[in-house]
């Protein structure tokens, strides 16, 4: 039997600790050093590991680490004797090595990737020994075994000359000039849109807000719809509100030009069905995946992200919305909640730098909107929900008059309000909303059919 001791180093795990407790004024340095190589599940003894998630959950809170402030909050969590109580915890002092912290903590994580490497070799025997799949089946999944295993090391940073980015700039912009302004980005599909932004760009966060109701995830569905169906481009759809089968429901109504109250009662003539059916086989060949999990948390769409960008390549993410998502301080009231949906907007712009593609957050606004005369959204109606006007490089408010003033003049046509726009202008589009098919157009569209 192998009774062998998986790779582990306990004495950088205390010096990291050690090194965390003891470093008050530098506190801040210490912990986006080790927070930026470390999480939690890297340390190998659990005692560690619940001192470490108490560390962080102190500093996150603003306040100051010690043995005193970290003792607390163990015993309020139960969690004191089973670390070995306060004297432990002080005798990790007698640890510390704060100059070499970072030195410590990548030994840290390199055991641990090691331990993860053991895991991932033990269920790949596992497999090849049951012989319940074919040889290709095993092989793919013991690559993406492997795969996710360096895919959960922390990536260090590195600096760029700008003699290397000034260079890459210019070809950009003889690309530009090669191509007479071809839009440069993501297109969405909708003309004015595209025209403000050349298309969404690569590491953007978008974020799209509005009251329930004003057509969201029509819009963000609209969007998926022409990135993957006319451009022939691969997004990734969470849908933490409404399951697969709904969406794919409002798409297949869209696509077809078949009312979604007709696809609900199956109520349709033969007309009706064979645009069903085409749209159906257009649908079917186009690289739209939407994932319907609730409570998703940032860490799993990650992983979930990192897996499909391998498997079919990755152009564009969509969330819809940032409150269903759950982050660290789910369930611990309001304050923490604004904290919580702060840090998922700061993760979904990592995210789109990681991935070096555009992601669309949906966010809804209070109803504090609705009080005013005027009830277009402004920024700062985005001011209760932590960072997400700071995370987000394009803030886009959507708005329709008619759904408030039935006899509005604007009638159908919908207001794509762009507020903020960090690399471009700002501006107001219109577009036409067509309620019976849950879809946006162009003002000035014109239907070519569901063949073309």
């Amino acid at each position: 039997m192998d009774v062998r001791i998986p790779p582990h180093n306990l004495d950088a795990e205390k010096a990291v600790l050690g090194a965390l407790l003891t470093n008050g004024s530098n506190m801040g340095a210490v912990v986006d050093t080790v927070t930026s190589i470390l999480k939690s599940e890297d340390f190998y003894r659990d005692a560690h590991r619940i001192i470490y998630d108490a560390i962080l959950e102190i500093v996150h809170a603003n306040k100051t680490a010690d043995f005193i402030t970290v003792g607390e909050e163990l015993d309020r969590r139960k969690r004191l004797d089973a670390v070995g109580g306060l004297a432990y915890i002080t005798s990790l002092a007698n640890e510390s090595v704060s100059y070499n912290v970072e030195e410590h903590a990548k030994i840290i994580s390199e055991k641990a990737q090691l331990r993860r490497l053991i895991d991932a070799g033990n269920k790949i025997v596992g497999m090849t020994y049951a012989g319940e799949d074919e040889p290709t089946a095993i092989l793919n999944k013991a690559e993406q075994m492997v795969l996710d295993v360096s895919g959960q090391t922390q990536s260090e940073s590195s600096f760029a000359a700008i003699g290397e980015v000034v260079l890459s700039n210019l070809d950009k912009l003889n690309a530009l000039q090669q191509h007479d302004g071809a839009i440069t980005g993501v297109p969405t599909g909708f003309k004015d849109v595209d025209h403000i932004f050349n298309g969404l760009q690569k590491s953007d966060l978008i974020l799209v807000a509005a009251r329930p109701a004003m057509g969201k995830t029509a819009f963000t569905l609209n969007i998926a719809q022409n990135v993957t169906m006319l451009y022939d481009k691969t997004v990734a759809f969470f849908s933490l509100e409404m399951g697969k089968e709904q969406l794919v429901g409002r798409i297949l109504s869209s696509v077809a030009g078949v009312s979604s109250e007709k696809l609900r009662r199956a109520n349709m003539d033969p007309a009706d069905w064979e645009k069903v059916i085409a749209a159906a086989d257009r649908m079917s060949k186009s690289k739209l995946f939407i994932d319907d999990t609730p409570g998703l948390t940032v860490q799993d769409m990650r992983s979930k992200l990192r897996r499909l960008k391998v498997e079919h390549g990755l152009d564009l993410v969509i969330v819809d919305y940032i409150q269903l998502m759950q982050g660290r301080n789910a369930g611990k009231g309001s304050e923490n909640r604004q904290q919580e949906v702060s840090e998922i907007s700061r993760n979904l712009k990592l995210i789109a730098r990681e991935f070096n593609v555009p992601v669309i957050a949906l966010s809804q606004l209070s109803r504090s909107v609705e009080s005013r005369p005027d009830k277009r959204p402004v920024l700062s109606d985005l001011r209760e929900s932590g960072s997400l006007e700071q995370d987000a490089d394009i803030v886009i408010f959507l708005y329709r008059d008619k759904y408030y003033d039935e006899n509005s003049e604007k009638g159908d046509n919908a207001e794509v309000l762009i507020r903020k726009h960090r690399n471009g202008s700002v501006g107001t589009v219109e577009l036409q909303f067509v309620g019976e098919l849950t879809q946006f157009r162009d003002v000035e569209f014109r239907d070519l059919g569901p063949e073309q």
